[in-house]
């Protein structure tokens, strides 16, 4: 599960189209509360790094990821900030051997997508380590090729919503074209980007969740398993029954 993986025999796979999924609040419902647990330390960080109040600590966090779509980027930007530390104290903090599970439902939807016409491919903004914990958490490593991520070690991270992120994970699953791809996230920015750039695009909107009043695309889904409902060519024939 490495960007730009190659099959075991050392060939590269054939093109076909590319499915990228979204990871955290995703391929794991939001009632998990990893969001809430993460927003905590982040919150925290904030207080104690940037020797603020934790109201104004809250403040900024929440000004920082609606400017640029993750947290972080404001850190870095604007206070040279260890985005290594920040991932330590932070994202692998995180306490997800004791809230992630397998979920039979999901491996069903995964495996149920054809994959002789398109490949699946994980796309998140957090980094390797924590994409990696929670895909195997979920035992999901098997379906996805590779994963594209936002990398904390680079001197520029480059993240969703930005084109960047969405040209960067083009290269690395190797598709070329924008029609040859399709997503699902839980982002209303990181989606309304994907379409405006010519993905196929699903929102996913859970029940219990405020519906955005304008759509960030042309699908809105409330459970996974609707994909099969709006992408219905990306998945297996169901096998019809010869007598």
């Amino acid at each position: 599960m490495e960007p730009g993986a190659k099959a075991a025999n050392g060939i590269r796979p054939s093109p076909k189209q590319v499915f990228f999924f979204d990871i955290d609040n995703c391929l794991y419902p939001k009632s998990a509360r990893v969001h809430d647990l993460m927003a905590d330390l982040i919150d925290k960080y904030f207080a104690t790094h940037l020797s603020l109040p934790y109201e104004d600590a809250v403040r900024l966090h929440r000004e920082y990821y609606q400017n640029y779509g993750l947290a972080i980027e404001g850190l870095v930007r604007h206070h040279q900030i260890d985005p290594l530390d920040y991932n330590a104290k932070v994202d692998d903090a995180l306490p997800l051997d004791d809230i992630i599970k397998p979920r039979d439902d999901l491996k069903k939807l995964l495996a149920d997508i054809d994959t002789s016409k398109v490949r699946l491919w994980l796309f998140t903004n957090a980094y390797v380590n924590h994409a990696k914990k929670v895909v195997k958490l979920l035992e999901v490593e098997e379906f996805f090729e590779g994963v594209t991520y936002c990398d904390y070690s680079a001197s520029r991270l480059v993240c969703k919503p930005h084109g960047d992120a969405y040209e960067k994970a083009m290269r690395e699953a190797e598709v070329g074209r924008m029609e040859d791809c399709y997503f699902v996230d839980d982002s209303y920015q990181n989606c309304k980007k994907a379409q405006e750039i010519g993905w196929n695009v699903a929102h996913l909107v859970e029940e219990g969740v405020k519906a955005p009043r304008t759509p960030a695309c042309k699908f809105q889904i409330s459970h996974l398993d609707e994909l099969r409902t709006v992408f219905p060519h990306v998945f297996k024939k169901p096998e019809t029954s010869s007598e």
